[in-house]
């Protein structure tokens, strides 16, 4: 990414664990505090061209990974959410 742009993080495209629900109800954690100190149960993000996802998907799958699209590139600065998280 150059300083130009950012990323778009749909929170709709996956699951938050079970851990990390009691953790943000246990503490009374916003989303937005959640985000900031938590992984949220994301192991590994890979940033790929559009035209190298879906290779990269199959490689992935057959080494029996999970992959879900998290988000994509944007050219605004900064991380964007959109969805909610909790």
């Amino acid at each position: 990414l150059n300083p130009q742009q950012g990323v778009s993080i749909n929170l709709e495209n996956f699951a938050l664990p079970e851990l990390f629900q009691w953790l943000a109800e246990q503490g009374g954690l916003s989303q937005a505090e959640m985000l900031k100190t938590f992984n949220c149960g994301i192991g590994m993000v890979l940033v790929v061209a559009p035209e190298a996802q879906v290779q990269i998907t199959a490689m992935l799958k057959v080494m029996d990974e999970d992959v879900i699209e998290l988000g994509r590139v944007t050219d605004h600065p900064g991380v964007q959410y959109q969805g909610t998280l909790l």
